[in-house]
């Protein structure tokens, strides 16, 4: 280029925090990483561990095999782990009859709604779960109990229209990673039409979930875009950029990596947004923060509504390799 190069135009970007990686998905990678380092490769695991393509991809160029059954394993002798979402009781029992070693990964916020679910039904409550059908998290809980036992409750509809199957007292339950305003809103619905409804003691939607909410809903308004950085297939990311725009930001995207950016989203705004969802390394969000410095001049401003400090145990079996790592 002749003469002095353009001026970039400036660019403030508000950046989220907490952001990323929640305690359940940092375990469940450590889990797949120690796992390798102790039992060497290659260690399989069940499902995505986390919703992330980049943490996949990293963790099977270490060693990590992913399928979506236990009958893909074509071996017998090699650990296999499952994913931070949960999984039905058949999938453990089944690897049991296999005499396969298995490492459970599944978040214990998660084990918590799986636990809750079990204690309604031996109370013989008729329970109603709050989320999103097909959804890892949803499958596994829903598969703690015997068909039939636990009816799902997606949409406010569902919940006006949902009629009681017996006369058992009813109770509610939630996937852990939902809007915390739509599922607010569905249980107001349940508990005007039925006073009585069991409720948890603490809520379902995992604090995680609800800090990066409430980070999106505080910078939305001062933003003229935000971006997510997540999965598409992650239900927590996809919750954030609704969140997002309901928040007052017009223009809310999904991406999983700067190379996904499409700049023309991004024409005449002067402040961003930037948060990310639970499964999302932090390594992807400074890869988004430099694209951004390429285009613009770039100040960036953490902006902070709540600090984390929660950390979960290690299964039993690796917890001399976490402590001898630390």
């Amino acid at each position: 280029m002749q003469g002095e190069t353009a001026t970039k135009p400036h660019l403030k970007i508000l950046l989220c925090a907490p952001r990323g990686f929640c305690a359940g998905v940092d375990r469940a990678i450590q889990i797949v990483e120690l796992a390798l380092q102790k039992y060497g490769a290659p260690v399989y695991v069940r499902h995505e561990i986390v919703h992330n393509k980049f943490v996949v991809e990293s963790l099977r160029n270490k060693g990590a095999v992913f399928v979506e059954e236990l009958d893909e394993i074509p071996v017998k002798d090699r650990p296999v782990i499952f994913s931070a979402h949960g999984v039905p009781k058949s999938v453990p029992e089944a690897a049991q009859q296999a005499n396969l070693f298995y490492l459970d990964a599944t978040c214990p916020l998660v084990s918590k709604v799986h636990k809750e679910a079990m204690i309604h039904n031996k109370r013989d409550r008729e329970i109603l779960l709050i989320g999103h059908a097909g959804h890892p998290e949803v499958i596994g809980t829903m598969g703690q109990l015997p068909e039939g036992a636990v009816t799902l409750i997606e949409t406010d509809e569902d919940a006006r229209s949902y009629q009681p199957k017996t006369e058992k007292q009813l109770a509610w339950i939630s996937q852990t990673t939902l809007s915390v305003d739509d599922t607010a809103e569905i249980v107001r619905i349940l508990k005007e039409r039925f006073p009585d409804i069991a409720e948890p003691h603490k809520d379902d939607i995992c604090y995680a979930t609800t800090n990066r909410q409430e980070a999106v809903k505080h910078i939305a308004p001062m933003s003229d875009a935000v971006v997510v950085v997540g999965a598409p297939n992650s239900s927590n990311s996809q919750r954030l950029r609704e969140v997002a725009e309901r928040s007052g930001c017009e223009k809310a995207v999904l991406i999983q990596r700067a190379t996904d950016l499409d700049w023309t989203d991004f024409e005449s705004i002067s402040t961003l947004g930037i948060t990310a969802g639970a499964s999302a390394p932090e390594v992807l969000v400074e890869e988004i923060v430099d694209a951004f410095r390429e285009q613009f001049d770039v100040t960036v401003e953490t902006v902070t509504t709540a600090r984390e400090d929660i950390a979960f145990n290690l299964p039993r079996e690796l917890r001399d390799m976490g402590a001898a790592a630390e």
